[in-house]
């Protein structure tokens, strides 16, 4: 039996493997840059990724949150927390909507970090703005099919996004060329302007969530 000789090609990973393989490229370079930036801060990146998870937050956010943010143990998300309380740069309150609960806000000096840190990424953010603007919409629009995806298997944390917000309505105008909308700002809301993570986000029942996302599904 007469064996067909190998192609160049018969060892290329599959397409899906190589979309992997570019993101965690791309996620060790992000990394390392934050690093740089978070070093001179004189902090780790668990400490400067709590520290970007709380800006904008005005209301708090709990520990528990930050640790399935994080993908940490709880006793490890609240050493970083107690390393930044120790910095001045976190505060600790009452939670708004739980009085025997703990909130976690930035302290004044902790915002102004953060606000040096949110420049850490620069660099990408520039790189990935010389695109084309409909080649990023494209992009923006795959990758929250992958989160979609990655969300089925109960291991992405949750997100802030549009998708999981009460104020999300999903193709109020069907056949519209923007259907969806936004209560908040009683305004269409094209897929250009889908947020990941937003500070006026209200979570949304766990079923429209569902109903959101496999919009991209």
């Amino acid at each position: 039996m007469d064996i067909q000789p190998e192609t160049p090609w018969d060892s290329t990973p599959d397409v899906s493997a190589r979309i992997v393989t570019a993101i965690g490229r791309i996620a060790t370079v992000l990394r390392a840059g934050m690093w740089e930036v978070s070093t001179s801060e004189g902090l780790n990146p668990a400490q400067a990724e709590i520290l970007h998870l709380l800006q904008h937050r005005t209301r708090g956010v709990r520990l528990s949150w930050l640790a399935r943010q994080l993908s940490i143990s709880a006793a490890s998300a609240s050493d970083s927390v107690a390393a930044l309380v120790g910095k001045g740069l976190v505060r600790k309150a009452r939670a708004e909507d739980d009085g025997r609960a703990t909130a976690l806000h930035l302290t004044p000096e902790g915002e102004r970090v953060a606000e040096r840190l949110g420049h850490a990424l620069s660099f990408a953010d520039n790189a990935a703005s010389r695109l084309p603007p409909g080649q990023q919409v494209q992009m923006l629009t795959g990758l929250f099919k992958l989160i979609a995806e990655l969300q089925k298997t109960d291991r992405f944390p949750e997100l802030r996004a549009c998708l999981s917000c009460r104020h999300f309505e999903a193709n109020k105008y069907p056949g519209a060329e923007v259907p969806h909308h936004c209560a908040l700002v009683d305004a269409p809301l094209p897929i250009s302007f889908l947020r990941i993570d937003c500070a006026e986000h209200e979570p949304t029942d766990l079923v429209t969530e569902q109903r959101n996302w496999a919009i991209f599904a």
